[in-house]
């Protein structure tokens, strides 16, 4: 390849979409020799989508008339002239790195600032129990739901062995809700940390490629919201509830009669003990 050396700074720019046409092309043959490094560049576009995915419906959403005015005595910043993308780049930069900053200093144990999309389309901070494990499931949804090549870590093909891992690092007994009579089959699983220890997904997908996720929490007998509720983050729907020392959160990018219906299946399942042995 004769072209400049490629530099970290140009790979981030490649997967923001902001580099001119002609290095593109020349990323991507880099990227063709180099199957690692494509997989890891790969991985931050999907980000990007999930991202894009979970919080554009708030972006979108009307701006509250409180909130619409400017102070006439305040300058426009000099970030307002900028060209859409590169101001766009720059707030996402600073979303994430504030995440990560907040992360490394208070090990998680305090739920993030989070976008939601309530009635006034206001920007809330999700305190109580419930609406954190609501926004950990419709965060775990949207990363991996629109993934073609590795949307679980344990296929359904090794279903029992999915189930006794899960079991094992949830310590109970799991059995994933049947929910092929409503058109869903079970495509496999993963593992996922969470805020009160190991966390269980499941997902599933219809004939048309529709995926639904059930989000399975231990840890959570401490807390007192055991109400079936229903949540509406960023653009997933989340169904959830709480029932002894597990939480669970049924998450799809379906309307919420749809996802109720489902919901309403998954729940008797585990009333009846089908999906954990209590």
């Amino acid at each position: 390849m004769n072209s400049a050396p490629v530099t970290e700074q140009e790979l981030q720019a490649f997967v923001d979409d902001l580099l001119p046409a002609a290095r593109r092309i020349e990323i991507e043959a880099y990227l063709q020799e180099r199957p690692a490094e494509a997989e890891r560049i790969a991985s931050y576009r999907q980000q990007n989508r999930a991202l894009h995915h979970l919080f554009d419906p708030v972006l979108r959403a009307p701006v509250a008339p409180h909130l619409g005015a400017r102070p006439a005595a305040l300058p426009p910043s000099p970030a307002a002239n900028a060209p859409l993308p590169l101001r766009f780049a720059a707030g996402l930069i600073l979303a994430l790195a504030g995440g990560a900053v907040g992360w490394l200093l208070h090990g998680n144990a305090a739920p993030p600032l989070t976008a939601q999309a309530p009635a006034a389309a206001n920007i809330a901070l999700i305190n109580n129990s419930g609406n954190a494990l609501a926004r950990r499931a419709a965060i775990a949804h949207a990363t991996f739901s629109p993934e073609t090549r590795h949307p679980v870590e344990v296929g359904a093909d090794q279903e029992a062995h999915l189930v006794a891992w899960l079991s094992k690092r949830l310590g109970a007994a799991l059995r994933p809700p049947v929910l092929k009579p409503l058109g869903y089959d079970l495509i496999g699983g993963r593992l996922l940390p969470g805020d009160d220890g190991p966390v269980a997904q499941f997902m599933y997908q219809d004939s048309a490629a529709h995926r639904i996720t059930l989000y399975v929490s231990a840890g959570q007998a401490d807390k007192h919201e055991t109400g079936f509720r229903f949540s509406q983050e960023g653009g997933v729907s989340v169904f959830y509830w709480i029932d002894g020392k597990f939480g669970y959160a049924l998450s799809a990018d379906l309307p919420k009669p749809e996802l109720g219906r489902i919901a309403d299946t998954v729940y008797a399942q585990l009333e009846r003990g089908s999906a954990v042995e209590k």
